[in-house]
């Protein structure tokens, strides 16, 4: 009987006819607390931060805001010019618990895709992203070994940061690299962990997921020299609808993000210079 219900009645009227909607937002019309014993203000602020804007509105607000309407303002960037100090683990006051260095392969000639390394720390605590230096590679066109070139470039940045492991996007093209870096890092007496990433999400909504929400709730640093490269440009003309521009730094910087950190702990303090007394009597 049930069969025969199905069949004949199955989509032939619109689901829940006759019901009215019921929404209740996790913070009424006036700005206080629908639930206050569960989710005060403050436990709403660090679930506004967590998600983001966007999702916020979405899953909280039950207010549906579509993603092609999102965007990255790189405005919304939170500048700073400190180095991270291995000796204390810190950028400025910031305890520093992790790092990420992400690979995003091309040939690195001038008219391809770009080839983009990036390095980020995070801060556990707080919850920030700190993206602290990214290159873009390009080699030149006579160059005989492209791969082999942009994989002494690239050693020469993560040691420069102190690192010895490295995320390889190994779709296409980086697929050779691995063993081409480690030849690389092998002749000149170098060890570093190559760990392989395949990606298979679309590369608009990797971009989203991994840095709209930390963007806008405000939790995404970038040190000022990244400014001057291709990133900020990226930013302003990026949507979630694709085909505008380049967008290579920001899916290396995305792929940077949603990697497992290397744990960074304080290495100790500076070396103390004593003097020994020597006016004293024998």
């Amino acid at each position: 009987m049930s069969n025969i219900v199905y069949k004949n009645f199955a989509f032939s009227t619109p689901f829940l006819r006759g019901y009215r909607e019921l929404k209740i937002p996790i913070i009424s019309a006036d700005g206080t607390p629908t639930w206050p014993e569960l989710f005060p203000i403050s436990r709403i602020e660090e679930l506004r931060n967590a998600v983001g804007a966007r999702y916020f509105s979405a899953q909280m607000m039950l207010e549906f805001i579509a993603p092609d309407r999102a965007r990255l303002d790189p405005d919304a960037l939170k500048l700073y010019d400190d180095e991270f100090d291995p000796r204390n683990a810190k950028i400025g006051e910031t305890l520093i618990t992790g790092a990420s260095v992400y690979w995003d392969p091309s040939t690195g000639r001038k008219n391809s895709d770009g080839s983009v390394c990036v390095l980020i720390y995070r801060d556990d605590k707080n919850k920030n992203i700190f993206i602290h230096d990214i290159m873009y590679l390009v080699v030149a066109d006579d160059e005989l070994h492209p791969l082999a070139k942009q994989c002494e470039t690239v050693l020469d940045f993560i040691t420069h940061h102190g690192l010895r492991r490295i995320y390889i996007e190994t779709n296409g093209i980086g697929n050779a690299l691995p063993e081409i870096m480690r030849n690389v890092a092998a002749n000149r007496n170098i060890t570093v962990n190559i760990q392989k990433v395949v990606n298979h999400k679309n590369k608009e909504t990797r971009i989203l997921d991994a840095i709209e929400p930390i963007l806008t709730s405000g939790r995404l640093h970038a040190h000022r020299r990244v400014q001057s490269t291709p990133l900020i440009a990226e930013m302003l003309g990026w949507t979630p609808m694709g085909g505008v521009g380049h967008d290579d730094g920001l899916d290396a910087t995305a792929g940077a993000i949603c990697t497992a950190v290397i744990p960074i702990r304080p290495i100790g303090r500076a070396p103390y210079t004593f003097s020994a007394k020597t006016d004293f009597k024998i």
